[in-house]
Parts: structure tokens; C-alpha cells; sequence
């Protein structure tokens, strides 16, 4: 995929994250640009970069009238620039989706509408939608604050337990908490339970059947729909490890590049069948005891592992500003590139994976030069970043040693 003539563009992302270095990195290597992004606060990995800068932080920006008034007033500071805004993090879709009528004459971006984030964004609600079009998914009930004490459970043990509203449960604090929780019997999941309430969260958990495997039976899909809601991209990675710290666990830490064309039709189906616009991710899992995927979570938004897609050599970049600025009519592409692309040192991928295919596959493509590690890019070469780089390596040599497997209540 390749754009031949580029109107003068600013992408402007929401965020401060991995997810925005990973869509600032494939900004600049499409285009050569350094990107600019707006958010809470400053984090390590977008600080001291030469490819994007974050130049607007607000505490309170996920206050509506504080995220508008930021917006524009930042827009103002680049007078007669197309900018393109592009949200990295479920709190900053859900205000663009909120706000997007009173940010249309100062941005260019597309999304979906309020009515659809909503079915989408609650999980018990976006089951019911891949009920609809035919996904499976795991056993799920659901417990509130109201009725947890006792819940019932139409399964066995073990037992995922996660947030229904990610943003209210990204904001709680309690003792030992993790992104997600894995139960092993009744006294440790009311235990759970009991330190997620006795927070300030209280809002519904989703409640899950844990599907037997590693994390190599894990899948990652991210797609991007075009302004006229067909499905433009669909690529497709193969886990090998996800992350094991408390506030990583369920993000994806090394990824094989992959296909599955029905499975990819299934998702095309799926999407054009809603309505959908932008960058979407999926999570889920290979269940071996009846063959299928099971679909865990839809980001609406690409996901912070989405790099492992413009490692492929289909650089989201290119599909935003083609459709978005550029407005071409775009056909479907599905990824079919090998590449393997992680966060985390290959010492760790050789000594965690179980799966020998895996890791002989792995060793393939470090050997053809088809490997790629998110953070670390010869297009951004602050000493300051060097050595931050290789100091998250060995802080992640740690924290495999130290939470690697533990999914429960302790450290």
C-alpha cells in the first residue's frame, strides 16, 4: 500500500502511552513526521523522543467540557494545519465519540456514535451483539455490588474475573490489585471479590469460565473500517506471552504475525453487520475442546500490541490518512506477512514460551531479520531514550521472574 501525494497533516494523539508511540512510530515511518499528543499525564514511553512529544497534559481531561476546551484550544496553537486526531485509550474514544460534533470544524477524524460505543464498550452488552452474529464466547455471568455476596456460578472452577467498565476500574485503587484475576477456588474469588468492592469501584465484573491453555492459545485481531463502514484491514497475530505484572496482565508482550481467512470473514461479517468506523481489536482465545475461537473483549480502538500490524508491513498510518484525509476508496487487505514482534527481551520469549513449534518459528524469523521490538527504533535516538529502553528490559527480566503465573490475590 503505498501514498503517492500527502496533504500537510498533524496527527494529534490522545494519550501517552505504548499504544501512542507504537501509532507515532508508524506515522513516522510512513511519512517522516513527528507526531504531537494531548493527555492525563506524561509516560515513559513517549518521553524523551525525537517522533512524538506530548505537548498538552490535563489532569482532568476526562471531564467533557475540559477535553473540548483542550482540544480547541489546542487546535489554535496550529492555525491553518489539517489535524488529524487520533484517540489511543478507551477513556479518550468514549469522549470523542461523546464530544465529537462540537471538535469536527477544528479535527479530522471519523468514529462511530454513542448508541453503538455503548453496545460495544460494556461487556455484557457486547456479548449479547456477538451472540447476535454468531461468536462464541466463554461461559459469563455477571455480579454487582448489590448482589456479589454468595454469586452463584454456573461453572467450575477456575474463574477470570475482570471489570465491566475498564475506564471506572482503571481509576480504583485497592491493595494487590491487577487488571485481571483468576480464581482458583470459592474462598480466593470471594476474596477477590471483596478487595475489588471495598474499592471505588461498583460497577458490574464479568465473571468467566477460564479456557484451558497458555498464553499461546491467545489471538489478537485488529482491523480498520473505512468512513463508509466496509473493513479495509484485518490482520492477525499469534500470541506468545502476555504480560504477568499486575496492571499488564492480559496485554500482549510477543506477537507471531498470522492468518485465518474464516475467521477474518467472520470478523468482516461481524463489522460491516454493525455499522463500525476506525480501528478495532480483538482478544480471544483458541478453545481445544471444541475447536473455536472464543471472543474475549473489542477494544474500540487499535490496540497498544496494534505495531505488530506495521511491523507486517501494513503500517496503520497509511489506512487512517488514506481514507480519512486522503478519502480513497480502499479494498480490503488481510494480512498475511510473517514477523515477530514483542516488548519484552528474546531471552524471556526462549524461556517462558512452552510451545517448541513456537519458539522454533520464533528463532526463523530473527534469523531472516523479521523481528521488531516495539520501543526500540533507529528513527528515535535520544541518549535518554536509549537508556530508558534498556532499563524497561531488565525491569521486565524481573517482573517475569517475580509475577510470572500469578493471577490471584498477592503479590
Amino acid at each position: 500500500m503505498s501514498t503517492t501525494t500527502v496533504p500537510d497533516f498533524l496527527p494529534v494523539l490522545l494519550g501517552s502511552d505504548m499504544n501512542v508511540y507504537g501509532m507515532a512510530r508508524s506515522f513516522h515511518q510512513a511519512y517522516g513526521i513527528k507526531s504531537v499528543a494531548v493527555g492525563k499525564g506524561m509516560l515513559g514511553a513517549t518521553s524523551h523522543s525525537r517522533i512524538v512529544s506530548v505537548e498538552a497534559v490535563e489532569p482532568n481531561l476526562e471531564d467533557d467540557k475540559v477535553f473540548c476546551d483542550t482540544l480547541l484550544k489546542f487546535a489554535k496553537r496550529y492555525p491553518g494545519r489539517t489535524l488529524l486526531l487520533v484517540p489511543c485509550g478507551d477513556n479518550y474514544i468514549k469522549l470523542l465519540v461523546r464530544n465529537q460534533d462540537k471538535l469536527r470544524d477544528a479535527y479530522r477524524f471519523e468514529c462511530i456514535d454513542e448508541p453503538l460505543l455503548m453496545r460495544l464498550s460494556i461487556k455484557e452488552s457486547f456479548y449479547e451483539v456477538c451472540r447476535e452474529h454468531g461468536f462464541a464466547f466463554p461461559k459469563t455471568t455477571t455480579c454487582s455490588y448489590e448482589n456479589y455476596k454468595g454469586v452463584e456460578l454456573p461453572f467450575d472452577f477456575p474463574v477470570i474475573i475482570k471489570p465491566s467498565n475498564s475506564v471506572a476500574y482503571w481509576n480504583c485503587r485497592f491493595p494487590h490489585k491487577k487488571k485481571v484475576f483468576v480464581a482458583q477456588n470459592r474462598e480466593e474469588f470471594d476474596a477477590i471479590l471483596d478487595a475489588i468492592y471495598g474499592s471505588s469501584y461498583k460497577d458490574h465484573l464479568i465473571l468467566q469460565e477460564f479456557i484451558p491453555g497458555d498464553d499461546s492459545g491467545m489471538r489478537v485481531m485488529n482491523c480498520y473500517c473505512g468512513r463508509d463502514r466496509k473493513v479495509k484491514l484485518i490482520a492477525l497475530g499469534h500470541t506468545l506471552l502476555e504480560e504477568h505484572s499486575p496492571e499488564g496482565i492480559g496485554s500482549y508482550a510477543a506477537i507471531i504475525s498470522t492468518r485465518d481467512d474464516a475467521l477474518s470473514e467472520q470478523m468482516k461479517n461481524f463489522l460491516e453487520g454493525i455499522g463500525y468506523v476506525g480501528f478495532a481489536n480483538f482478544d480471544m482465545k483458541y478453545d481445544p475442546r471444541d475447536k473455536t475461537y472464543k471472543l474475549f473483549e473489542m477494544n474500540l480502538r487499535q490496540g497498544r500490541s496494534s505495531f505488530f500490524v506495521t511491523a507486517a508491513g501494513y503500517n496503520l498510518a497509511q489506512w487512517l490518512v488514506d481514507d480519512v484525509i486522503l478519502q480513497k476508496e480502499l479494498p480490503l487487505t488481510i494480512a498475511d506477512n510473517r514477523v515477530l514482534w514483542s516488548i519484552i527481551p528474546k531471552d524471556i520469549i526462549f524461556h517462558y514460551v512452552k510451545d517448541e513449534a513456537l519458539k522454533e518459528e520464533a528463532r526463523r524469523l530473527i534469523h531472516e531479520g523479521k523481528y521488531v521490538q516495539s520501543m526500540s527504533y533507529r528513527g528515535d535516538t535520544f541518549r535518554k531514550r536509549f537508556v530508558q529502553f534498556h532499563l524497561s528490559q531488565i525491569n521486565y527480566r524481573k517482573k517475569y521472574k517475580m509475577c510470572f503465573g500469578n493471577k490471584s490475590l498477592r503479590d
